[in-house]
């Protein structure tokens, strides 16, 4: 399986605490250049980009053509990392992209790729018992402790989810 992640879902995880949800659902995901510096080169966030740099399992591609990234981002407004990552996946024919941001998804989604968001992580880990109900409920409060930007219908779609079971 091929699995491109742009910054948030990685963030995110980390944030909750999860980051190795990737590694045990999908082994390795590649990210581009300028969603590596965007998760290393934050100041305020050295623990993250600790994490980042010692993960085994996040492999850094370079995108084959800029020019496609630069004519992505002029336009549709999405900045490099979210650009990248876009071009990465369709050149790779990845399976799915990891993406949090709603413009992107939508760029994504008309490009005919595949893509899941750190509740898509979350559903996919509970499913394949990585995570208990209890476990999403703490990821969902530490989310929502670092102020990460997730609809509140999408947690609510995601308790009752788990809470089904």
């Amino acid at each position: 399986m091929i699995i491109v992640s742009d910054t948030t879902p990685i963030i995110s995880l980390i944030k909750a605490g999860q980051l190795e949800l990737l590694q045990k659902l999908f082994g390795v995901v590649y990210i581009p250049n300028a969603v590596y510096r965007e998760l290393i080169d934050n100041e305020a966030y050295p623990e993250e980009a600790r994490v980042v740099q010692e993960s085994n399992f996040l492999f850094v591609e370079e995108v084959q053509n800029e020019k496609s990234v630069i004519i992505l981002r002029s336009f549709t407004g999405l900045d490099a990392g979210e650009s990248e990552a876009i071009i990465l996946a369709d050149e790779k024919q990845s399976d799915v992209l990891l993406m949090d941001e709603y413009k992107g998804r939508q760029v994504a989604k008309k490009m005919g790729i595949a893509i899941t968001g750190t509740i898509g992580i979350l559903t996919q880990a509970f499913d394949e018992g990585l995570l208990t109900k209890e476990d999403v409920t703490e990821c969902i409060e530490k989310l929502k402790e670092n102020n990460i930007r997730i609809s509140e219908n999408l947690y609510q779609r995601l308790r009752e989810y788990v809470n089904r079971f």
